[in-house]
């Protein structure tokens, strides 16, 4: 009985400390930086502790203040962004391409939008004017 008892908690245990993203419950989730909802899928994004803990952002900038504020990008397993034209799919901040254009408005107000592929970041810039930037570029950006 002892025995079952110790794999059973072992086996809750490493279930329970999984590091991985988390999905977002959108209309219900509160931004870990501004505290609104997130609602918007073309632009929440989220981040994971290498300890696990899922933090969800209603906006690439808050995401992106919330660690410049920090300094803490290391600390972090995933650090994922919405892609704008797969509403609600999360990728790798550190692969998107950021687009930053007047036309296209951003919960918190920097009209910035991710990307998976440069060819879709490219093709909504010529529609909709803006400047290109990669997750490096687009970090200085909203330090200043």
């Amino acid at each position: 009985m002892k025995k079952t008892f110790f794999y059973l908690l072992i086996l809750v245990l490493s279930y329970s400390c999984k590091v991985e993203p988390k999905e977002i419950n959108y209309g219900e989730d509160h931004c870990h930086l501004c505290d609104m909802t997130v609602v918007d899928k073309t632009h929440a994004a989220q981040y994971v502790t290498k300890k696990g803990r899922s933090y969800a952002f209603d906006s690439v900038e808050c995401l992106i203040m919330k660690i410049n504020k920090k300094n803490n990008e290391n600390k972090m397993a995933f650090v994922l962004v919405a892609d704008y034209q797969n509403p609600g799919n999360l990728i790798p901040a550190k692969d998107a391409i950021y687009l930053i254009s007047e036309k296209i408005k951003s919960p918190m107000g920097a009209n910035l939008s991710a990307f998976a592929l440069k060819k879709d970041a490219s093709k909504v810039q010529k529609e909709n004017g803006g400047k290109l930037y990669t997750w490096t570029e687009i970090k200085t950006k909203l330090a200043k």
